[in-house]
């Protein structure tokens, strides 16, 4: 399956998934000075350079190599943010910048893989619970989150990645998905574990 328009099909398929995953794994300061669909698009313009250089090896495979892409492109943009001379967290997010009503709808049904099914029914006011009670979570916990439900790594490499065992990936996962549940619902006395 080396034929370039197949890939740029995968690569298609990917993009609400690679859009949900840009807007959870960006901080609040960028997510305030950027949208996550010019993030995803200026990283899928390099991954389309580049996609003459990729070797398929599987689905798994470029699904790795497009959310590391799109990620080394978010630290990029982060760092580029934070060097800046003005500072970007005073700026003010005009209204409607943040989210389409399809994109909203699209981010909904990636989202939802890391919630319950109850949770699953998400608008555009939920999406943005949904992300301030992300940004609360400890990095390790967003990352696990990320890379097993968004972007839907198999569990070995998610553990590669983070540097962990398969089963301290499967625990450290369902503790996350738990405090994220918890942030959800407003229940934020409870104290994080590690």
């Amino acid at each position: 399956m080396g034929d370039r328009a197949a890939l740029e099909a995968l690569l298609q398929q990917q993009l609400p998934a690679l859009r949900a995953f840009v807007r959870l794994r960006m901080s609040p300061l960028l997510r305030a000075r950027e949208a996550e669909e010019d993030l995803v698009q200026s990283a899928c313009c390099d991954i389309l350079l580049a996609l003459d250089d990729f070797e398929y090896r599987g689905e798994e495979a470029f699904r790795g190599w497009l959310f590391t892409a799109v990620w080394n492109k978010l630290l990029n943009h982060e760092r580029a943010a934070r060097s800046q001379r003005r500072d970007a967290r005073r700026e003010i997010a005009l209204d409607g910048q943040r989210t389409t009503g399809g994109s909203a709808r699209s981010l909904g049904a990636v989202y939802a893989r890391a919630l319950t099914p109850t949770q699953v029914a998400m608008a555009g006011e939920r999406i943005e619970r949904l992300e301030a009670a992300f940004d609360r979570l400890p990095d390790h916990y967003r990352e696990v989150v990320t890379l097993s439900r968004i972007a839907q790594l198999p569990r070995a490499e998610v553990a590669a990645r983070m540097g962990r065992s398969e089963d301290s990936v499967r625990n450290l996962l369902h503790r996350a998905l738990v405090e994220l549940a918890l942030l959800l619902q407003g229940a934020t006395g409870r104290p994080r574990q590690p």
